[in-house]
């Protein structure tokens, strides 16, 4: 970020402050947002978080979540909130779209925007921006900012669970997306006094029965393997979600079952929603799905973890995903 001096002297005196982050939020956009907020709180800013959408339950435990502004569930609350901000964060996503109508509030206003976040190609939409696709998550990159600020003398327990939560999640508790930096702000976070072996448990072992009976239906049921291609395939269908009572969050992590098979180098899940197909890519080694959901399906994200989206139906997507397999065959086996 070259103009850290400027956004210094901008938050040298308390303002009041909007953070937000993307729709159906996952562990590192709710952990960024949250560790922002009580980072700034402590600075005598007047901050409020706002989400597009609701966040996931298995998340509900983390300090202040309670408090985070639904915008689906109270718009107008929301819009005066984005209206009155002097400073607006937008956390773990790269362009206004990325928060639907939210986004439409945000981009008139005169407020100063800032943008923390490790997609690709972000928009040029913030005034400050703090960018790197290498980071393992945008929690990594809020301990980074917290430090350009020279303020690491502020971190505590309850920052460092949040930005825990987003990394953990974010590398899939460390198989991902890790660098020898990344450990060394564990390290710290450790240090600091944050309880690793009782954050993995909130985060990893706070399941319901349906989730495990919703997971044995996936792998027993609906799951494809493409042995031609080294790919994983899992779809679930409109009854699915009625015959699992699926809400938001009930099937994080599911895609990644798939690649626990040894000869798997991609997987895909691929779910019916009311209006659209969602797709979530995830790949090993050095193969990209973010390619494929950019050229494909509208989306993007990570080399190894990414997504995006179809109007066709189910059964049209499925596909329409396997008619461009042949298309990445080679690379699929090479890597």
């Amino acid at each position: 970020m070259d103009n850290i001096n400027d956004l210094k002297a901008l938050l040298a005196i308390p303002r009041d402050i909007v953070i937000t982050t993307h729709r159906n939020p996952d562990g590192d956009a709710i952990g960024s947002s949250l560790g922002l907020y009580h980072f700034l709180n402590k600075g005598g800013h007047t901050v409020r978080i706002i989400s597009p959408s609701e966040y996931p339950e298995a998340f509900s435990w983390m300090p202040d979540v309670e408090k985070i502004v639904i915008y689906d569930l109270d718009p107008e609350y929301s819009k005066e909130l984005v209206d009155r901000a002097d400073v607006i964060f937008c956390l773990d996503f790269n362009a206004l779209d990325r928060i639907d109508k939210l986004g439409d509030l945000i981009e008139p206003t005169k407020s100063e925007k800032v943008m923390i976040d490790h997609h690709l190609y972000p928009e040029g939409f913030a005034d400050y921006l703090l960018s790197d696709t290498t980071a393992s998550s945008t929690c990594e990159l809020v301990f980074d900012f917290i430090h350009m600020l020279d303020m690491a003398a502020e971190l505590d327990v309850q920052i460092g669970e949040c930005l825990f939560t987003g990394i953990v999640t974010d590398t899939g508790s460390f198989r991902y997306s890790t660098s020898a930096k990344l450990y060394r702000i564990v390290a710290d976070l450790v240090e600091l006094g944050v309880d690793d072996y009782k954050l993995q448990d909130l985060i990893n072992n706070s399941m319901r029965e349906k989730h495990l009976r919703l997971l044995g239906h996936c792998l027993h049921n609906r799951m494809e393997i493409l042995e031609e291609y080294s790919t994983g395939l899992i779809t679930l269908t409109k009854q699915d979600y009625e015959d699992f009572d699926i809400q938001r969050g009930d099937t994080e992590g599911i895609v990644n079952f798939l690649l626990k098979i040894k000869n798997v180098k991609m997987a895909a899940f691929i779910t019916q929603q009311p209006t659209i197909c969602k797709i979530s890519l995830r790949s090993k080694g050095d193969f990209s799905v973010q390619e494929i959901a950019k050229r494909h399906f509208k989306g993007g994200g990570h080399q190894n973890a990414s997504g995006g989206f179809s109007f066709q139906s189910l059964e049209a997507t499925v596909g329409r995903f396997k008619k461009i397999l042949p298309e990445y065959k080679e690379k699929l086996l090479a890597s």
